[in-house]
């Protein structure tokens, strides 16, 4: 799949969406103003990535997502330069668990919610009923409905699974180039918020207001935002 950079951050369909409807302006969450022990986000390392989509197998793997829907993607951009000398840009589209999610304000029954001892944005199956309001709203365009469950599915961290066993998402325990970086931004010490602090960095549609936790070190060639 080859993808640029301009086609993804524009994302004009679900920008609409979310404008039109005033979310961007009137998102309110029950947690926004408490202080969180944790706040999980993670670092997609552009410089490192290789698209070798090791993250994306451990990410099937573990989390039991079927085939033809993915919690993560890694998109190829179109390639700088001649043959031999071509290189390509890896961008990590996933889920940015916003502290301030679109998603999380439109679903009608609570099924989506932000964690509030971890930020982590998530979904309880059992109460969703397929309406696809967060789907439609998510700027980011990486919800979708699991075909078995039938409910809104994405990248939870890996909350119930890796998390839940005291190690890291499984994307980062299989990346071989260690492009990237999760932990705690609320611990000034933890290795993602030094990696934040140490490196320029960027994160997507800002603008929104949905205060993403997915951080980019960007490649540095070709347009960025």
């Amino acid at each position: 799949m080859t993808c640029t950079r301009r086609d993804f951050v524009s994302g004009a369909g679900a920008i609409a969406v979310v404008a039109s409807t005033g979310l961007a302006a009137s998102v309110t969450l029950a947690t926004e103003n408490e202080p969180k022990k944790i706040r999980y986000a993670m670092v997609h390392d552009e410089t490192s990535c290789i698209g070798c989509t090791a993250c994306m197998d451990a990410c099937r793997t573990t989390n039991k997502v079927p085939e033809g829907v993915s919690r993560l993607e890694i998109i190829r951009s179109e390639p700088y330069g001649e043959f031999p000398n071509v290189e390509y840009e890896f961008f990590r589209q996933s889920c940015q668990h916003c502290s301030n999610a679109p998603c999380v304000a439109v679903c009608p029954t609570g099924a989506s919610f932000v964690d509030p001892e971890t930020g982590i944005v998530d979904v309880h199956s059992d109460l969703c009923v397929g309406c696809q309001y967060c789907i439609a709203v998510c700027p980011y365009r990486v919800r979708f409905i699991h075909p078995e469950k039938k409910s809104a599915d994405k990248c939870n961290f890996c909350r119930d699974t890796n998390l839940a066993e005291g190690k890291q998402p499984a994307c980062v325990e299989a990346c071989p180039t260690k492009a990237l970086t999760f932990g705690n931004m609320n611990d000034p010490n933890s290795a993602v918020a030094k990696k934040v602090r140490e490196n320029p960095v960027y994160r997507t549609k800002v603008s929104l207001g949905t205060q993403p936790n997915l951080y980019h070190i960007p490649f540095g060639k070709g347009e960025h935002r």
